[in-house]
């Protein structure tokens, strides 16, 4: 034998990947408060850590444009005071608890949380219930966090990435979207925000549909509902009020075109290629999920093993669609040598259209399909995902059943589906490219491409 034999013998009988075990998500209670508050509670036996949160259907999606990033700075600002108490007695009675107190928003949700060990759920709600109705927004700590993401934006000039997705949302969306914008706002909305302005934006929030706490842990011999009535019971909508009209997601109207923000002396291109995606609710969203993990959501993706492991272009590709309550963006990802540029968005654009030629291998299938319904399950092994997750279904108006019929549905994505998803949400006729790089190394070569019109940025701005 020789030397190398142990080691091909050992690589001969590795074990092959099991069969996923069974997973059932947890019943969920549905109960309302008085003041019509819907309520979802999840017992979770041995999890003594109760995780509570408040999901409030606000997000940056909703905001009026003038005063972008409002959101998600009253969102940070409603744990650094209320009425009652200044930012450090707050963290004072929540530590006197063991609870953490949290509070942050997205695009989609504002949600406001407490985690505590269940003996103390009864206190810990009552602070949740102070933070949602007394804020305070003290001015002092309001500007504080106004010039955090004023300096954020600055720092985010100097980041190609980020300056690559800021790009790519302009890209993409037509600017009267909030979706062409950073959840967080810009630099010119950011400036104009005070605490009066986070006041009158937070006073739209509570009582619009879809609104839900959900209450999650070892539940055993607690009466949550008789405890949250008398904080949240009466919190209702305004006589009168109804929910805003639903914001543009629109795309932006041109055809197919290369954006390049010049970067100079970089050695290395940021790149971005996609176009506007898919809202949470669409119906095939099974069959887009396993599409996009063979695409690029897995290390042996097809983006992976083109561009890092055949051609050794970059550290990692990957490709998804961010799916929100609205049509949120779908974006290839990576970043690769100045000198392969070209090279590798050819190559990133052929993997785009490939995928939509012909099914999936089996094996590919397989590896998707196997993946998804493997790691689902531990996604939820504390209380704080799971309460996430139920908060989620309200958000995205989803169906009670939604999470338990994730893995047979997951499991039972052909690859003809796979094929049909990517044919039906992969356009290739309008994909819109940014980098961030050498236009003066690079420009040239990509517009050789012809994935169309190439306009260079050199300005500071890369979203001009």
């Amino acid at each position: 034998m020789t030397a190398r034999d142990p080691f091909e013998a050992t690589l001969a009988t590795r074990p092959a990947p099991g069969t996923p075990r069974s997973f059932h998500f947890p019943a969920v209670e549905r109960g309302r408060l008085s003041g019509g508050l819907p309520t979802r509670f999840v017992h979770l036996p041995g999890r003594p850590l109760v995780s509570a949160t408040l999901w409030l259907p606000m997000g940056a999606v909703d905001e009026p444009a003038p005063i972008g990033g409002a959101t998600v700075l009253a969102a940070r600002a409603l744990t650094e005071g209320t009425r009652r108490r200044d930012a450090i007695a707050l963290v004072e009675a929540a530590e006197r608890l063991g609870a953490s107190l949290r509070a942050e928003a997205g695009w989609d949700a504002t949600v406001v949380g407490v985690d505590v060990p269940a003996e103390r759920l009864a206190p810990a709600l009552e602070l949740l219930a102070e933070i949602v109705r007394e804020p305070a927004f003290p001015p002092r700590e309001v500007e504080r966090l106004r010039d955090q993401r004023l300096n954020d934006l600055l720092q985010a000039k100097a980041d190609p990435a980020r300056r690559a997705e800021e790009a790519y949302l302009a890209a993409i969306y037509d600017p009267a979207s909030p979706y062409a914008r950073p959840s967080g706002g810009l630099r010119e909305t950011v400036e104009g925000i005070d605490a009066a302005v986070l006041a009158a934006a937070y006073a739209t929030w509570p009582g619009y549909d879809r609104a839900v706490l959900v209450v999650g842990g070892d539940l055993a011999g607690l009466d949550v509902a008789a405890i949250l009535e008398p904080l949240l019971g009466d919190l209702a909508p305004p006589p009168g009020a109804v929910p805003p009209p639903p914001p543009s997601d629109a795309a932006r109207a041109d055809g197919p075109a290369v954006r390049v923000v010049h970067r100079p002396g970089s050695v290395q291109s940021e790149l971005r290629v996609g176009h506007r995606g898919l809202a949470r609710s669409a119906p095939d969203y099974h069959p887009v999920t396993v599409m996009s993990a063979i695409l690029g959501g897995l290390f042996n993706s097809r983006l992976n093993m083109k561009l890092r492991e055949e051609k050794g272009y970059t550290y990692g590709a990957s490709a998804g669609f961010d799916l929100r309550r609205f049509a949120g963006p779908f974006a290839a990802r990576a970043a690769v040598n100045t000198e392969a540029t070209a090279p590798a968005l050819a190559d990133l654009v052929a993997e785009l259209r490939r995928m939509r030629e012909a099914p999936p291998t089996d094996a590919e299938l397989r590896a998707a399909r196997d993946y998804l319904v493997g790691v689902f399950p531990l996604r939820f092994e504390t209380p704080g995902p799971v309460v996430a997750a139920v908060g989620s279904l309200s958000t995205y108006g989803l169906p009670d059943d939604d999470l338990e019929r994730y893995r047979p549905a997951i499991e039972a994505v052909t690859a003809d589906d796979v094929l049909a998803a990517a044919r039906a949400h992969l356009d290739i006729e309008r994909l819109r490219v940014v980098l961030v790089g050498d236009a003066d190394a690079v420009a040239a070569d990509v517009e050789a491409l012809g994935l169309g019109t190439t306009e260079v940025v050199r300005d500071e701005d890369p979203g001009a």
